[in-house]
């Protein structure tokens, strides 16, 4: 078995192309890109709660939801404006 030895020159190449692999995920996530509707599984690891809290978000309004065929489905772009409208930010002198 052959082997290679890796300069620095091949390290600087490769943190180049991890560096612009990063920058089009983050370029596609900016263009909305990325899925449009998530399922409560989801929805609950994005928002690191659980089912029971998930059911009483959707009860009382808080997140809109769609039903098909028995699946709940929710707009990511919804989730993301309702979490900056609630954001909350303590020590502004507004």
């Amino acid at each position: 078995m052959p082997t290679s030895i890796i300069t620095t020159d091949d390290l600087r190449d490769f943190k180049m192309e991890l560096l612009d692999d990063i920058k089009k995920l983050l370029t596609n996530q900016s263009k909305g890109k990325f899925k449009k509707y998530l399922k409560s599984s989801e929805v609950m690891d994005l928002l690191q709660v659980s089912p029971g809290t998930l059911q009483n978000l959707r009860i009382n309004g808080t997140l809109p939801y769609t039903k098909v065929g028995g699946i709940i489905y929710y707009d990511a772009e919804e989730i993301q404006s309702i979490m900056t409208a609630n954001r909350v930010q303590h020590g502004s002198n507004s």
